[in-house]
C-alpha cells in the first residue's frame, strides 16, 4: 500500500473536550446554548495544537468566564455522527464548584444563556440520548475513581447496540 492510499483511509476525527461541574448537592451543571434545544456541559472543540485538557480549560473560561482547576479525564467517547463524521469526546472532572466561584461566573452572552445544576437522574429529560448517556457514564467513573472508555456514550464491552 502507498503512503497515499494509506494516509487515505487514516481517521481525521474531530475532537471536542468538556468538563462536568458539580454542586454540593451533587447536581450536575447544564448550560443552555443559545443555538441548540437542548442542554448542554461546558466544552468545545480542540483547535490545532491545542491538548485535549488545554481546550477544555480555555472552553470553559470563554463560556463560562472562569478558570477553576480542571481534574482529571473522566471519559472518552468515540461518537461519529452522520452529519459531522468522526468525533471522539473527552469529559473531564470539573469537580464542585464552591458558591465563591460561581459567583464569578459570566456567562458568554451570544453562546449560552444561562445555566443550572441538575439531579443526575434527570439529565436524560433536557438533553440528547447521546449525551446523557456520556454524562451518566462520566459521573460513574469519578464515583468509581476510573477513567471510562464510550462508544456512543455507552461502555465498548457493553452487549447492547452501541448506536442506540
Amino acid at each position: 500500500m502507498s503512503d497515499n492510499e494509506h494516509e487515505a483511509k487514516m481517521a481525521r476525527p474531530r475532537m471536542a473536550s468538556g468538563a462536568l461541574f458539580f454542586d454540593d448537592q451533587g447536581r450536575v451543571m447544564m448550560l443552555e446554548p443559545t443555538y441548540k434545544d437542548y442542554r448542554e456541559i461546558p466544552g468545545g472543540y480542540i483547535e490545532v495544537g491545542e491538548s485535549p485538557l488545554q481546550a477544555c480549560i480555555r472552553e470553559v473560561r470563554e463560556e463560562l468566564g472562569i478558570s477553576p482547576e480542571i481534574g482529571r479525564l473522566l471519559a472518552v467517547d468515540w461518537a461519529p455522527s452522520p452529519s459531522e463524521g468522526d468525533k471522539v469526546l473527552y469529559l473531564f472532572d470539573g469537580g464542585v464548584l464552591p458558591a465563591e466561584i460561581r459567583e464569578r461566573i459570566h456567562l458568554q452572552a451570544a453562546e449560552i444563556a444561562g445555566y443550572e445544576f441538575h439531579p443526575l437522574d434527570a439529565v436524560a429529560g433536557i438533553t440528547i440520548p447521546r449525551l446523557a448517556r456520556r454524562i451518566a457514564a462520566a459521573a460513574a467513573a469519578r464515583t468509581e475513581g476510573r477513567v471510562a472508555y464510550l462508544e456512543h456514550g455507552q461502555r465498548a464491552d457493553s452487549s447492547d447496540d452501541l448506536r442506540a
